[in-house]
């Protein structure tokens, strides 16, 4: 197979599209073969004051009213249907870009047009203006679009994270300035140029590209009032920092290491299944992904032969192959990260298990990996990758002070074959959102709000809330001299 190429990533400023500017000697790479695939790209200070100039300029209140909100809700599902015709371009660019095997990255991309969809469904359904009762007199709520918003989006899903953050803040009439993960940058402007085809009004959306010293520019400015970062929590913490002059609204998403509980009575063969397509989906590269497994005493043995057995058989190999289960880890610095948090783990007692053979390329693959005898107060860094560390517990007492010592905050998971019990004791993790036998993406239902608790961010997930994230509230109504106070 010969080395793929993708197109030389640019910006869209001011309504139109413009050349960024070349990282010398910086290449994106394959992460199949560590061959470039395109130059590394920044956008230039003169680029992000043009941007961040053309949001401010564009935001108005009149943006909100019922004939704009349906205007964009049409838009919405023009972008939707472009978007849908071009789910292999897509699907092809986040395998090359995350390393996520392309049958598996062709689902989620398949996915977008109707979450796309739902966004117009929801925007057509939030009333512009509700009455509230206040005893006769004339109080009405208005949702109206915080301002403009800065999204800052990970290359563990850079096709749908994008799109699903971007379509929510644009329903909403907020002026959108989206900068990718330097790492992926290509899915998203894919998604960016359906929108501009479907005929966005002025200002709307605006893509720039970069790292960490282009994201900090824009989420640190005070023409910006709104974040959504989904990312590291090293980034959060600058971004919350900043935030903190203005007090900008802020959505972080940033991991954690989440916990999986296996309790006494526990079916070893559910709770095996369950945790390796945690670990392996996505490539392990998600952040909800199971990191810390905290299994009852009596089932540590049988637990890791069953999943070593999984494991060993997996096809590891090219993200363009049809036939690979488990692609390689999406680019050289997380790739290093996670080979120094397997070496910490073993310098720390660890034995490391990683049955998988690996392909004869030059890229950054990994095997699934299960680190076993190590202490768990010591496994507490996120993983983000196919890895877990595997852990005795004495009780369910046991394993819920060990998973609530260092908290996730944001996912957990339990196995047992009590399913009452499971759930007791899953309510009683410190984490936004508990799974009970089952390692899925889906949400729970749809009305499971999520929070993220801790060191794990800043709001939460709920469907059906996206848009009214990037909305505030207004009262306006009629005063009245006979109330007390």
């Amino acid at each position: 197979m010969s080395n793929p190429q993708l197109p030389q990533p640019i910006n869209y400023i001011a309504d139109d599209w413009s050349e960024c500017a070349t990282i010398p000697d910086a290449w994106n790479l394959d992460p199949n073969t560590g061959l470039p695939v395109h130059r590394a790209v920044t956008t230039t200070p003169e680029d992000v004051e043009r941007a961040l100039r053309h949001a401010e300029r564009s935001y108005g209140f009149e943006r909100w009213d019922d004939a704009a909100s349906e205007e964009r809700a049409e838009i919405i599902e023009r972008a939707a249907d472009i978007v849908e015709s071009r789910i292999e371009d897509i699907a092809r660019t986040d395998a090359l870009t995350s390393g996520v095997p392309i049958a598996k990255a062709r689902m989620v991309a398949q996915f977008l047009p109707y979450r796309i969809r739902s966004a117009a469904a929801e925007l057509r359904a939030i009333p512009r203006r509700t009455a509230l009762d206040a005893g006769g007199r004339d109080v009405r709520l208005y949702k109206v679009p915080w301002g403009p918003a800065a999204i800052l989006t990970p290359w563990n899903g850079p096709s749908f994270i994008p799109a699903a953050k971007m379509v929510s803040a644009l329903a909403a009439g907020c002026p959108v300035i989206l900068k990718p993960s330097e790492h992926a940058p290509s899915s998203a402007q894919i998604i960016v140029e359906s929108f501009v085809k479907a005929g966005l009004p002025t200002g709307a959306l605006q893509l720039l590209h970069g790292a960490g010293d282009v994201g900090a520019a824009i989420t640190g400015d005070p023409r910006v009032k709104i974040v959504s970062f989904t990312g590291g929590p090293n980034a959060g913490r600058a971004i919350a920092r900043a935030a903190a002059e203005d007090f900008k609204v802020l959505q972080l998403e940033l991991g954690g290491n989440n916990p999986a509980l296996v309790l006494d009575d526990a079916d070893i063969d559910v709770a095996a299944d369950g945790i390796l397509e945690g670990m392996t989906k996505l490539n392990g590269q998600w952040c909800e992904g199971p990191g810390k497994v905290l299994a009852h005493k009596s089932l540590i043995e049988p637990l890791l032969e069953a999943l070593l057995d999984r494991i060993a058989p997996i096809e590891v190999g090219n993200s363009l192959d049809e036939s690979t289960e488990l692609g390689p880890i999406s680019n050289a610095p997380h790739f290093a990260t996670l080979q120094s948090r397997i070496e910490g783990l073993r310098a720390n007692g660890a034995t490391i298990h990683q049955p998988a053979k690996l392909p004869g390329l030059d890229g950054f693959f990994l095997s699934p990996t299960v680190a076993t005898g190590v202490d768990a107060s010591l496994a507490t860094a996120e993983l983000f990758g196919p890895l877990i560390s595997l852990h005795a517990v004495e009780s369910d007492e046991d394993a819920l002070r060990v998973a609530n010592a260092n908290p996730s905050g944001l996912d957990a998971y339990l196995f047992g074959g009590d399913l009452d019990r499971a759930v007791e004791v899953g309510s009683r993790v410190l984490s936004g959102e508990v799974r009970v036998n089952g390692a899925k993406i889906a949400d729970l239902a749809d009305g499971s709000a999520q929070s993220f608790w801790g060191t794990s961010g800043i709001g939460g997930h709920a469907p059906g809330e996206s848009v009214r994230v990037f909305c505030g509230d207004r009262v306006v109504g009629v005063d009245s001299p006979d109330l007390p106070l």
